[in-house]
């Protein structure tokens, strides 16, 4: 009763259209209240995950993670979970102890990433990423980019969190299996930009909130709005999109797909079904 979410990969989930990933869900911006005295708190209780990652954002609120190989942590806003469940294991997630005391405003998203073959079987990690660790890159214009003016701080239209992959230079924190990109973009201003990937890569643009158009190479526009979701073609070196919005912003991701079977059923994901 703690997260209320939305399944965004729909009927894509699980297939090789958005390899590396198997699934994405997002609970948007939501109220709680604080727990009265002997209420339960509010999450997910103890549930068994193997052969992939989880993936957990903050984005408002705070989630309490423990599991069966000893980590306890707590992520807040603008923090990071990467749990590698690899060859088992048994977890739980919560909404802090702290936040359940005084209630407040909620909205986290988590990414399953698939685990290639040859590391189903790891053993299980626990990556805690915080808000600090998380490099920042200033965004510009298209125009900017293309020599009509300088790239600085000052003309940014907005930023790039790198929490896995790069982005202009900047490595973030995360230790993937396969090659993943995944950057929690904002953008301040209507502009135009470009997002580089390697045109072998499935590329997928959820927008938290604004609008964007995504521009095709005949200059088409597709629209995509707030908690919508796009999946780009692997034909070019940079997806192009404009904000028609102030205030926009998207979980862009992105990686190398896996090109193997997926065997899957409930929390587990394999490659057969032996």
């Amino acid at each position: 009763d703690g997260f209320n979410v939305h399944p965004v990969f729909a009927n894509k989930a699980f297939t090789e259209e958005v390899s590396p990933f198997l699934m994405f869900d997002y609970a948007p911006p939501k109220h709680f209240p604080a727990l009265k005295e002997g209420q339960e708190p509010r999450g997910v209780g103890q549930h068994p995950h193997r052969g992939f990652e989880t993936v957990t954002i903050a984005f408002k609120g705070e989630v309490e993670h423990a599991d069966s190989v000893g980590n306890r942590d707590t992520i807040k806003a603008g923090d990071v979970q990467w749990m590698t469940a690899g060859r088992g294991i048994i977890h739980q997630e919560f909404h802090s102890e702290e936040f359940s005391k005084k209630g407040g405003d909620f909205e986290m998203c988590q990414l399953w990433v698939n685990l290639p073959k040859e590391h189903k079987m790891v053993k299980p990690t626990y990556q805690p990423i915080l808000k600090g660790d998380i490099p920042q890159v200033g965004i510009h214009d298209i125009s900017v980019k293309n020599g009509e003016g300088e790239c600085s701080a000052e003309n940014a239209v907005g930023n790039v969190r790198v929490i896995a992959g790069s982005f202009d230079g900047r490595i973030g924190p995360a230790s993937t299996f396969s090659p993943v990109e995944l950057w929690d973009v904002t953008l301040e201003k209507e502009s135009t930009i470009e997002l580089p990937f390697p045109e072998n890569y499935n590329c997928i643009l959820f927008v938290r909130r604004g609008n964007v158009a995504i521009i095709g190479k005949d200059g088409t526009e597709k629209n995509v709005g707030p908690q919508g979701v796009a999946l780009t073609e692997r034909d070019g070196s940079a997806v192009r999109l404009r904000s028609s919005s102030r205030d926009t912003s998207l979980l862009v991701m992105a990686g190398l797909p896996l090109e193997e079977p997926i065997a899957a059923r409930g929390p587990f994901v394999m490659n057969t079904w032996d």
